[in-house]
């Protein structure tokens, strides 16, 4: 005979919330759509906006103007075009995933009345934000760092493989396996994830909802939403972005502070912002295209999944 069920088993079946969260020990709960749907969402954007950041990568590395970033691009030829693609490609899907993952993991644990659907207060979201960026510097900067030394095609003789640049880091000590290998760089990274992660997080929700308030069909919303806070963190945050690429792109030596990087690379600039931004132009283009495209993709399957805020 079939009985009635009990209140908490009616509770749960009504409560989308509780379908896509599994429990963790000390009762943290595991918002496993989120992690999925992260990783499916930056996927589907890192192929379309390779060619854009290689671009950008030549003309940080270089500072030369975009037309002469196309013209050593062309001059290497097709087959060399997508060289480099393997780990921004894994590490953009893994950074999807803990990004989008952690943070609606973090929101939920310390904001109770997320499991009710409301929207959450921008203190919250940036924090839980700052949070999922931290851990996202953690993970991915050994696969950005071998992106950057890939890259450069000053290492083209030396490390052409990732096979070969990886042999190389793990010739090093154990210390200097992950200070002068993998890990290089990773101060300003974690600063530079944080803070973007705590912006981008914060002010994604009011914008889209804002948008939607004045009649723009939710997934317009949402790409744009992403598009202007993906512009605004990058531009931000640049001159960083600058600095980690031509930190980690160099290969053995000495291991300089963040300061004194930075220094060298001022003086590489002649001292002129113009020169520091040089590619900035490109930057705004790719992440319009990029946060754009994710947030959109990201907020729809959330949307489907029955979990949007």
């Amino acid at each position: 005979m079939l009985g009635v069920p009990s209140r908490s088993r009616r509770m749960q079946a009504g409560n989308p919330d509780s379908q896509e969260a599994g429990t963790l020990p000390g009762g943290l709960r595991l918002w496993t759509k989120s992690y999925v749907n992260g990783a499916a969402s930056t996927l589907l954007t890192t192929l379309v906006t390779f060619p854009i950041y290689k671009t950008i990568f030549r003309q940080q590395l270089h500072a030369v103007m975009v037309r002469e970033a196309l013209r050593q691009l062309h001059k290497e030829g097709l087959s060399k075009f997508y060289r480099g693609v393997l780990p921004p490609l894994l590490a953009k899907t893994v950074q999807g995933t803990v990004l989008f993952g952690t943070h609606d993991t973090v929101l939920h644990w310390m904001s109770p009345q997320a499991t009710l659907n409301r929207p959450q207060s921008l203190y919250h979201c940036s924090l839980a934000g700052m949070l999922s960026g931290f851990i996202e510097a953690l993970v991915l900067t050994p696969c950005e760092r071998v992106q950057n030394v890939l890259q450069d095609s000053r290492k083209d003789a030396r490390l052409p493989t990732i096979r070969s640049i990886l042999q190389e880091f793990n010739s090093y000590g154990v210390g200097k396996r992950l200070k002068l290998g993998y890990y290089r760089g990773l101060f300003p990274i974690i600063f530079r994830n944080g803070l973007g992660s705590a912006l981008y997080f914060g002010f994604k929700d009011p914008i889209r909802d804002a948008l939607s308030e004045k009649g723009l069909p939710s997934g317009l919303s949402s790409f744009v939403s992403g598009s202007v806070n993906g512009m605004g963190v990058s531009l931000l945050l640049y001159p960083l972005s600058v600095l980690i690429t031509n930190m980690q792109a160099q290969v053995g030596g000495e291991v300089r502070s963040t300061g004194h990087s930075f220094r060298a690379l001022w003086e590489s600039r002649q001292g002129r912002v113009s020169l520091l931004y040089r590619g900035g132009s490109l930057v705004i283009f790719r992440s319009c295209i990029t946060w754009g495209l994710t947030t959109a993709i990201y907020e729809s399957l959330k949307g489907r999944s029955g979990g949007r805020n």
